[in-house]
């Protein structure tokens, strides 16, 4: 089994060096990135203003873009070329913040390059993004702070790690109460076998280390997050057909999840909620995730988990909550009960990403 440094090497050479562009990937990821999900005005707007020489070496499989990040304090896992952090730094704002890092030096290095362009494309007085060295499993010794951050975002780059519950801990650590931790990446349908995880091409495209999507739960209420929530989700394609062959029979979808730092000892009681429509892109509606849509004005009830996510996270002002004296015991439910939770199903209810992200194989 190759060790944490061996994957860490062979990441860097794959990314730093042997990719030029996402061309060059051999899945339907990338793409699927940019075509097979709506996106506010507002996102669509601040992606168009990155650099493109920027975007061009983007290598993300996703779009992890929450909504209501003015102000906020982001961190970028895995920032790569920063074309994520720059549209990131255009919606937080003057008067947020966005940090990225990454332990390619040849993608930290371009992603500075850009700094002064984008600050003045922005209008901004001064930069508001900072690019950093280092790795996603230790942010403390990249001098991240602990309870810090509003939100931690991240693009296809922990299936790339070889320790993820080092990556979700320090992602938790470095998050302020209510906090979130948003991001998109590639999961398996059946856990990966040994033999596929040594393998360095298949690990450079997120296929030998992606996670086993039922993994995912328990892994993230290991480290203090809450139930992740399914996003987005679709199906990704191999074009290679020798990757494909060693794939066999496991499937592979490019997800978004998020989930949240919650106080200590939170009360998990339901609650009816009614959404204000005061979130900047969303006046009608808030599609918090693939299961719960908020209606202006309308009256949901929701389990104690979401209620307490509501009550601690910046989305708080945005909703009135009436909380019931009764607990809710539903939240401990076992992994097997979350199938809404699985990015395949949701995939196929969506609409496959080969219809929508097509390309010719090569």
């Amino acid at each position: 089994m190759a060790t944490c440094d061996d994957v860490r090497e062979n990441v860097k050479k794959y990314y730093g060096s042997l990719l030029e562009s996402t061309c060059d990937l051999q899945t339907s990821a990338s793409s699927c990135s940019v075509s097979c999900r709506p996106l506010p005005k507002s996102v669509r707007d601040a992606l168009n203003l990155v650099h493109p020489e920027v975007t061009n070496k983007f290598f993300g499989c996703g779009l992890p873009f929450p909504a209501k990040l003015e102000g906020c304090r982001v961190l970028d896992l895995g920032s790569g070329s920063g074309r994520d952090s720059y549209a990131f730094s255009k919606l937080v704002g003057e008067s947020g913040h966005v940090t990225g890092i990454d332990m390619t030096e040849e993608l930290v290095t371009t992603s500075r390059q850009y700094i002064e362009y984008h600050q003045k494309t922005f209008g901004y007085k001064q930069p508001n993004v900072t690019f950093v060295l280092g790795y996603m499993e230790k942010l403390s010794e990249a001098g991240i702070q602990s309870d810090s951050i509003d939100v931690v975002l991240s693009n296809c780059v922990i299936c790339l790690c070889a320790d993820k519950r080092a990556v979700l801990q320090q992602a938790y650590n470095v998050l302020k109460e209510g906090g979130e931790l948003y991001f998109s990446d590639m999961y398996a349908s059946k856990v990966i076998p040994d033999h596929m995880k040594t393998d360095p091409r298949l690990w450079g495209e997120g296929m030998g280390g992606s996670l086993f999507w039922q993994d995912l739960i328990p892994l993230a209420h290991s480290v203090g997050f809450s139930t992740p929530y399914l996003v987005s989700s679709s199906r990704i394609v191999v074009y290679n057909n020798e990757l494909k062959a060693k794939a066999g029979d496991i499937n592979y979808a490019s997800s978004t999840y998020r989930m949240f730092k919650l106080p200590k000892s939170p009360v998990m009681s339901k609650a009816t909620v009614t959404y204000k429509g005061t979130v900047a892109d969303f006046p009608d509606q808030l599609d918090f995730d693939s299961s719960n849509c908020f209606k202006k004005g309308v009256a949901v009830e929701v389990n104690g988990e979401m209620a307490a996510t509501l009550q601690s996270s910046r989305f708080s002002p945005d909703f009135d909550i009436q909380i019931s004296d009764k607990p809710d015991k539903s939240s401990s439910e076992s992994t097997p009960q979350y199938c809404h939770l699985n990015p395949f199903l949701l995939a196929d209810k969506l609409g496959s990403s080969v219809k929508q992200c097509s390309k010719i194989s090569k």
